[in-house]
C-alpha cells in the first residue's frame, strides 16, 4: 500500500535549515533526500512523509549527529514548522487545538483514536499520550516532538517542574545523556507508551499568553483553509467532516445523507472509514467534541448555544455527552479554563 501521508513544506524547510546550521552540506542533503527545492519555496506545500524521513536521516549522517532530531525539537519552535495557531487558555485547550492542526505539520496514523495526543488519567497521575502508530519505525519524530513540547512548556512554566517524566517506546540510544540534558526528568525507554507525565496541579495553574484576537483569527482562518485543502485531497474522514460541519446544527446528520453527497453507498462509506480506523459515529462524535470545546473556550459561547451548534436540542443530553468526552460537565470545564483570580 502506498503511504500517502505528507509533511508541511515548512517543517521540511525548518529541518533542512537546522541541519545546514549544524554542519550538513546543503547540496548533498537536498540531493540525497530527494527534496524538490521548488516545492519548499511555498511553505504551505506538502512533501511526502517518506521524503521527510530521508531528510532527517541523511541530515543525521551528514552532521555526524545521531541526536539531531532531539536537538531540532529543542531548538526550533512550533511556529517555525507549522501555522502558529494560538488562542489556547490551558493544556486541554492547547491539546484540542493541537490535535486539530497537528497534521498540517506532519500527518501520522493513530491507534485507537483520531486524536494524536490524549490526556489519560490514572490514579494520582496525568499523562499526555502520543497515539501515533508504529512509532519505532521513525523514533526521530517522537524525539523531536517531545523535545519541542517539553522545551515550549518550560518557556511557559519557567522552573516549575510541569513535566515529571518522559516515557518512550524505543530503545535507549547511545546518546542517552542528551535526553537527560534536554528533558531534565526521568526518561523511561522501552515503555508501553510514548507519553509525558505532567503535574496536574501545576498544569491547572499554567498561564498561557493572550495574543491578539485579530492575529489569532487570521492565522486560524489560514489554518482552516489549509485543512480543507488537505482533507479534500486525501482522507475519507476529512471529506466526511467537511460535509458534516456545515449541517451539524440541524441535528439531521445521517450516514446515508453524507454517503449520498460523496456519491457512495452507505456500505462503501463505512468500509472507507473503517480502513482509516474509525466509524461514522466516531467521526460525528469526535467532531462534536472538538467543536464544542472550541465554541465554549475559544468563542466563549454559552452552553446552550454550543449545544445547539453541535446538534443537541437538549442541553442536558449535551452536558452528559460533554462529560463523556472530557470527564467534566461543560460549566466545570469552562471554569477550569479561566485564569486564576489574584
Amino acid at each position: 500500500m502506498t503511504d500517502e501521508r505528507t509533511v508541511a513544506a515548512s517543517a521540511a524547510c525548518a529541518f533542512l535549515e537546522f541541519a545546514v546550521s549544524r554542519g550538513a552540506n546543503r547540496q548533498a542533503l537536498v540531493r540525497r533526500a530527494g527534496i524538490d527545492l521548488a516545492v519548499l519555496q511555498d511553505r504551505d506545500n506538502r512533501v511526502p512523509f517518506s521524503t521527510y524521513v530521508a531528510l532527517m536521516r541523511v541530515g543525521q549522517e551528514l552532521c555526524r549527529n545521531p541526536a539531531l532530531a532531539l536537538h531540532f525539537g529543542e531548538a526550533v519552535d512550533c511556529s517555525e514548522i507549522a501555522v502558529p495557531v494560538g488562542g489556547a487558555m490551558n493544556i486541554d485547550d492547547a491539546l484540542t487545538l493541537g490535535n486539530r492542526y497537528a497534521r498540517l505539520a506532519v500527518e501520522v496514523e493513530t491507534v485507537g483514536t483520531a486524536d494524536r495526543f490524549t490526556l489519560v488519567r490514572h490514579p494520582g497521575q496525568l499523562w499526555i499520550v502520543d497515539r501515533r502508530g508504529n512509532p519505532n519505525d521513525f523514533p526521530e519524530l517522537t524525539e523531536s516532538g517531545f523535545a519541542r513540547m517539553v522545551c515550549s512548556t518550560r518557556r511557559l512554566a519557567g522552573d516549575a517542574p510541569l513535566i515529571k517524566a518522559v516515557h518512550v517506546t524505543h530503545a535507549e540510544p547511545a546518546y542517552r545523556a542528551e535526553y537527560d540534558r534536554i528533558f531534565r526528568v526521568p526518561v523511561v525507554f522501552g515503555s508501553d507508551k510514548n507519553a509525558l507525565h505532567v503535574d496536574e496541579t501545576l498544569m491547572a495553574r499554567l498561564q498561557f499568553p493572550s495574543p491578539s484576537r485579530y492575529v489569532t483569527g487570521v492565522l486560524r482562518d489560514h489554518a482552516e483553509g489549509l485543512l480543507r485543502r488537505l482533507d479534500s485531497s486525501q482522507s475519507a474522514r476529512g471529506r466526511v467532516e467537511n460535509l458534516i460541519r456545515p449541517v451539524l446544527h440541524t441535528k439531521d446528520v445521517t450516514a446515508d445523507m453524507i454517503a449520498g453527497q460523496l456519491g457512495l453507498s452507505r456500505q462503501t462509506l463505512f468500509r472507507k472509514l473503517i480502513a482509516e480506523g474509525v466509524t461514522f459515529q466516531q467521526v460525528l462524535d469526535q467532531l462534536r467534541h472538538r467543536l464544542a470545546v472550541h465554541y465554549l473556550i475559544s468563542e466563549k459561547m454559552s452552553v446552550q448555544r454550543a449545544a445547539r451548534l453541535v446538534g443537541f436540542s437538549d442541553p442536558t443530553a449535551f452536558s452528559r455527552a460533554f462529560k463523556r468526552w472530557t470527564g467534566v460537565r461543560p460549566r466545570a470545564y469552562v471554569a477550569r479554563s479561566l485564569p486564576p483570580t489574584r
